[in-house]
């Protein structure tokens, strides 16, 4: 009996953002859906605006698994993940070690494919699944702020100024053209325009 996938069944048990008050849950198998479709938009947009040859599929696959150590890890919140470079280091090794974990739970054979998915940190596509990642962050914030949350005020300027910094056309056609659809209810998203 192998054990992986009833594992990643319980992305839905993991909630976000735990030290925040939010409005809406938010669980990371969730969060996972949205940050693919996102980095799969990202990758689309660099090959068909940007020269890019980037292969869109990989890259949504791995957004698709990157939170997959939070299964045995939880999710720690970023102030605490990134307080400093022992931290980070630490928990990237946790977050190894997480994944390591889980890939014993299946065959060998599936183990050395979904190894390159799920402990990829180093590539291109990693980076657009992080940029997504963060996309994903800023989209929560407006969310809350839509339902009147004030708690994430400070988080989606914090996390916009970091979006900004990644200098990324991508990104910056994706911000430019979509982000401000987030904002809108569903009857303004009915309207023509």
């Amino acid at each position: 009996m192998y054990k992986f996938f009833a594992y990643l069944n319980r992305m839905k048990y993991i909630n976000r953002w735990g030290l925040m008050h939010s409005a809406m849950n938010e669980n990371i198998m969730e969060h996972s859906q949205q940050v693919a479709v996102v980095a799969h938009a990202l990758a689309t947009i660099s090959n068909v605006y940007f020269g890019g040859n980037l292969d869109v599929n990989s890259i949504t696959v791995k957004a698709l698994f990157h939170e997959t150590s939070e299964v045995l890890t939880g999710d720690l919140p970023t102030p605490i993940k990134y307080y400093n470079s022992d931290i980070r280091d630490a928990y990237k090794k946790l977050e190894k070690y997480s994944n390591d974990r889980l890939l014993k739970h299946l065959p060998s054979e599936l183990s050395a494919e979904y190894e390159k998915i799920v402990n990829d940190v180093d590539s291109v596509e990693h980076r657009f699944v992080k940029y997504a990642d963060k996309i994903c962050a800023y989209i929560k914030c407006l969310d809350e702020l839509k339902m009147s949350n004030s708690e994430f005020s400070k988080a989606e300027k914090t996390i916009l100024e970091e979006i900004h910094a990644y200098n990324s056309p991508e990104v910056d056609y994706f911000m430019t053209n979509f982000i401000e659809a987030y904002k809108l209810t569903l009857d303004e998203l009915e309207q023509d325009e």
